[in-house]
């Protein structure tokens, strides 16, 4: 796998690796990540795995997948952002995860940007789409900042999901 890094002002963004399952699934069974990206629902290991082999796959062939978020100073992983496939939809959509205790700095908005511009810059899209629950609305603020629009609501397993859109 292709090591495609991005960086932020505060933040290295680094390809997750095959073996960071554990760390993958220590984030997303987190209570505060768990319950906007999961449904509230534990993912089990292998689906950590599973989820992991799959990004080695995206980044060698299509140069995109999963970054962890490292703070530059403390080297502690903050969270996590990407492009990712959701809903059958034809291009990934934007994904940012971070944990509780760094949320409220702006830096999900950082990393959001940055995955953005690297998308429409880099990769070429013409757009990118991002989807929130309903009721996350710290999500949807993000989007906002980064120059996202809202485009439409829908409902995906059984939630109210609101998509929000950027063009080149």
């Amino acid at each position: 796998m292709s090591l495609i890094q991005l960086e932020t002002d505060r933040t290295f963004l680094i390809p997750f690796q095959t073996h960071e399952n554990l760390l993958f699934h220590r984030i997303n069974t987190d209570p505060f990540v768990r319950k906007n990206l999961w449904d509230n629902d534990i993912i089990s290991l292998d689906t950590a795995q599973e989820i992991m082999n799959a990004n080695a796959q995206y980044f060698t062939e299509r140069q995109f997948g999963l970054w962890k978020i490292q703070d530059k100073e403390s080297k502690h992983i903050l969270g996590y952002a990407g492009l990712w496939y959701f809903f059958d939809e034809s291009q990934p959509q934007l994904l940012y995860a971070l944990l509780e205790p760094y949320t409220g700095k702006g830096l999900a908005t950082e990393c959001a940007s940055q995955v953005v511009n690297y998308a429409l810059e880099i990769l070429g899209f013409d757009y990118v789409i991002a989807a929130t629950d309903q009721n996350h609305s710290v999500s949807q603020r993000v989007a906002q900042r980064i120059g996202m629009r809202f485009v439409e609501e829908r409902v995906e397993n059984g939630k109210r999901t609101y998509f929000y859109r950027i063009d080149k």
